[in-house]
């Protein structure tokens, strides 16, 4: 008996000395992988610096300069406020359009894609991978990238936006749908199949009904992304109030209550929907708000 629990114990210890190794191995990678990404973080720091204009440090100080100009020049001008305020309402509701079409479409794309690309769903299982990867290269090109070559292409515009943001939506919905698809209870879809449902009849009465919920919730929450997106994409004369953005800040001193009242609009705005598609999210996904 003896002999038996010495063996026991030794085993134990054993164990313990092996999980003990493998951590602090696991603690010894984790600190070298981290020695590393700084190495990276702080090399790469110094190689954007030494490229810039101006110093980071050296221009550090005046980080604050900018957004109290504008401040005080709207406050000496806070008057004149709400008028500047209507009349750059009409880009916003430009900027909201462009943001709500590219949802639209995007979301459409992103249906089929994501559809054709789970298993279990397909139509044409051995395409899966080539409509996951086309989703992929959708949604890898940043809209940004999109929208100066259609630009250039189309000319400046809202519509070159329109469908950058759309391209991506598509690409990005089709990998969150996809996920949602791939836990659908494929029951009713067999049951379909049996009764000789088409392909396009199996998803609308087996698969849409249960996922409905989540491709709403992921549809509104994009919304809210495009809706900042069509506004940058106005930098690069995309239109919508991005656009009037970028020329009352290019102006500089005297035009900033323009910006003002542009920043002012845009923030009402996100937070506006951000509140709005939270509220519906939760009730779509969790039955909140009821």
């Amino acid at each position: 008996m003896a002999d038996i629990s010495l063996s026991g114990e030794h085993h134990v210890d054993g164990i313990q000395a092996n999980y003990m190794a493998q951590v602090q191995r696991r603690r010894l990678y984790g600190g070298l992988t981290l020695l590393i990404f700084v190495v990276l973080m702080v090399s790469g720091f110094n190689v954007a610096d030494d490229r810039n204009a101006g110093g980071f440090w050296d221009g550090l100080h005046q980080i604050g300069d900018y957004p109290a100009d504008v401040l005080s020049e709207a406050w000496e001008k806070r008057a004149d406020l709400p008028a500047l305020i209507a009349k750059y309402f009409p880009a916003l509701v430009e900027t909201i359009n462009i943001a709500a079409v590219s949802t639209l479409i995007g979301a459409i794309g992103g249906l089929f894609l994501s559809l054709l690309g789970t298993r279990g769903l397909a139509k044409w299982p051995r395409l899966i991978p080539l409509f996951r990867r086309i989703s992929d290269i959708m949604r890898a090109v940043p809209e940004i990238v999109i929208a100066l070559v259609l630009i250039f292409v189309l000319g400046a515009g809202p519509v070159p936006a329109m469908i950058a943001i759309a391209i991506h939506t598509a690409g990005a919905l089709a990998k969150m749908f996809s996920e949602v698809s791939e836990n659908t209870d494929l029951k009713a879809v067999e049951g379909l199949a049996s009764t000789g449902a088409t392909w396009s009849q199996r998803m609308l009465l087996g698969v849409l009904p249960q996922v409905a919920p989540n491709y709403v919730s992921y549809t509104l929450l994009r919304f809210e992304i495009n809706i900042r997106a069509s506004a940058i994409l106005g930098f690069v004369g995309a239109g919508g109030l991005g656009y009037e953005l970028r020329n009352a800040m290019a102006w500089g001193p005297g035009r900033f209550d323009e910006a003002a009242a542009i920043f002012i609009l845009l923030f009402g705005t996100i937070v506006f929907f951000d509140q709005v598609s939270s509220r519906y999210r939760n009730r779509l996904t969790e039955g909140q708000g009821q």
